[in-house]
C-alpha cells in the first residue's frame, strides 16, 4: 500500500488530453468506416460527403476537419497502416538493428491491412480507376517515404548520409507497394507476409537487376 501511496497522481491535463485523442481517433475510424459502407453499396461517385457525415452521425464541417476530400477517405486505412508502424519505429528506433528495425516496420504495416483485406482490395481498385484517388494514394506514399528517410538518417552509423537513407526508405516502400500490387492482383488470396519475404530474399541474394556504373 505504501509503494501505491507513493505513485505521483496522473495529471488531469495529459488524462484529458488522451481520452480527448481516442475519441478523435474514435471518429476519425467511423467516418472511414461508414464512407466504404457507402461506397459500397452506391458507389464512389455517387456518394457525396453530406451522406457520409449523415450515416456517422455527424455534420459535414466536421467530417471535414478530419477529411478535408472524398480522397483522403479512401486511403484513410492504408494510410493509417503505414504511418502507425512508422510510428512504432521512432518509439523503439534503438531497440534493434536498423535492418531489424526496417523489417518489422514492412510486417507491421502488412499485419495491419492483413487485418481488413476488403478495406486495401477496395483502396487500390478504386485507385486504378479514379485519377484523384491515385495521386492521393502517391501523395501519401512519398510524405511515409520522406519520413522514414529522416529516421533512418539518424540511425546511421555515417551521419548525415542522406543519400544512403533515401534508398533505404526507398527499398522498403518499394517492398511493401510491390507486395501489396502483387497481393491486389491475387485478388486478395496471396499471403502478403509470403510475398514480403520472396521480395526481400530476391533483394537479399541480389537477383534484381540494378542500374550500375557504365
Amino acid at each position: 500500500m505504501a509503494v501505491l501511496a507513493s505513485l505521483p497522481a496522473p495529471d488531469p491535463e495529459e488524462v484529458t488530453m488522451g481520452l480527448r485523442e481516442l475519441k478523435m481517433a474514435r471518429t476519425r475510424r467511423l467516418i472511414s468506416d461508414k464512407a466504404f459502407e457507402l461506397f459500397a453499396r452506391d458507389g464512389y461517385h455517387r456518394t457525396t460527403i453530406e451522406q457520409i457525415a449523415a450515416a456517422a452521425g455527424v455534420g459535414p464541417r466536421t467530417l471535414y476537419r478530419y477529411f478535408p476530400t472524398k480522397e483522403t477517405l479512401v486511403i484513410e486505412f492504408v494510410q493509417t497502416s503505414l504511418f502507425d508502424a512508422l510510428a512504432e519505429l521512432r518509439a523503439h528506433s534503438t531497440a534493434a538493428p536498423l535492418p531489424v528495425a526496417l523489417n518489422t516496420v514492412i510486417a507491421n504495416v502488412l499485419r495491419v491491412m492483413a487485418t481488413d483485406p476488403g478495406r486495401v482490395l477496395a483502396v487500390y481498385r478504386l485507385a486504378g480507376s479514379n485519377a484523384s484517388v491515385r495521386a492521393q494514394l502517391a501523395d501519401v506514399l512519398w510524405q511515409w517515404r520522406e519520413e522514414l528517410a529522416e529516421e533512418v538518417e539518424g540511425l546511421l552509423e555515417t551521419p548525415n548520409c542522406r543519400m544512403t537513407a533515401g534508398l533505404t526508405a526507398a527499398f522498403a516502400i518499394n517492398i511493401i507497394e510491390t507486395v501489396v500490387l502483387a497481393w491486389v492482383r491475387s485478388r486478395g488470396e496471396a499471403d502478403m507476409h509470403v510475398l514480403a519475404d520472396h521480395a526481400m530474399g530476391l533483394l537479399r541474394d541480389g537477383k534484381i537487376p540494378v542500374p550500375t556504373a557504365g
